[in-house]
């Protein structure tokens, strides 16, 4: 019996897979640049756009705050004692306070408000919108009144809950090594400044931003590869969240090398 031989892979299947690859990401990358000119228009904080968008920001922003602030706070309890027992233990305490504060204010705590974000709002506002546009109501410019706001609410709501949780693991941060005390506030603001250089802050902001945007804009987007494919619901929502991992990842890299290289 003759060996089979192994199939044979059409090269005009993967030409037409890379054009699918590359026209979601490009109507990805469209849809985010139409979004952010929308933003920076003074046209979209007129009275009633602006007031959908502070609802927005509300409804997205308030049931996540206290939650995500307390899960985060409890974390961070939980890695500061781990960190800090480590350290003393050998005897490299004066390096702790230094490792807290990028291990989890520079690096988990954004991370972690973009996936939050995006599995208790993001996500479900994307449906929304997609939703909108299946219908297509008629006389509403729907990435003004529809999208521009959810995007917003996303935005704000990553970076609240960013700022908002780092301060909180600040505080508790400075509890853990100083106590309830004051004499300590010099040489942990010191400590903290040499962490968050210019450079540092910069990257920092920069990545929060991205996160946030990436949270938002691409849960919105349905690409040509899906529609073609009548992909279903379940497939097309790992798809969604495949390219959302796929940009988050790519904005952690950057940022680390940016941070220590």
């Amino acid at each position: 019996m003759p060996p089979l031989s192994p199939p044979r892979s059409d090269p005009s299947q993967w030409a037409r897979a890379v054009r699918q690859w590359w026209g979601g990401w490009w109507q990805v990358i469209h849809f985010g640049a139409q979004v952010m000119v929308l933003a920076l228009s003074p046209s979209s904080y007129r009275r009633a756009p602006r007031q959908a968008m502070v609802r927005s920001i509300y409804r997205a922003t308030m049931p996540l705050l206290r939650s995500f602030t307390v899960i985060s706070a409890l974390i961070a309890l939980v890695i500061i004692r781990i960190v800090l027992a480590t350290a003393i233990s050998y005897g490299l305490s004066r390096y702790a306070l230094d490792v807290l504060v990028r291990t989890l204010v520079l690096e988990l705590i954004p991370l972690s408000a973009a996936l939050f974000v995006a599995v208790r709002y993001s996500l479900a506002a994307g449906d929304t919108v997609r939703a909108l546009r299946a219908r297509g109501p008629a006389g509403e410019d729907l990435v003004r009144d529809a999208v521009l706001p959810r995007v917003m609410a996303g935005v704000f709501a990553v970076v609240t809950l960013a700022t908002v949780s780092s301060a909180v693991t600040l505080a508790l941060t400075y509890l853990s090594v100083y106590g309830f005390s004051t004499w300590g506030l010099a040489g942990f603001t010191r400590a903290v400044g040499q962490v968050f250089n210019p450079v540092i802050t910069l990257i920092f902001v920069l990545k929060t931003l991205c996160f946030s945007l990436a949270v938002t804009v691409v849960p919105m987007v349905t690409t040509p590869r899906e529609i073609a494919a009548g992909a279903t619901l379940a497939n097309a929502d790992l798809t969604r969240l495949a390219r959302l991992l796929a940009v988050i990842l790519l904005v952690e890299v950057g940022s680390l090398v940016g941070n220590y290289y």
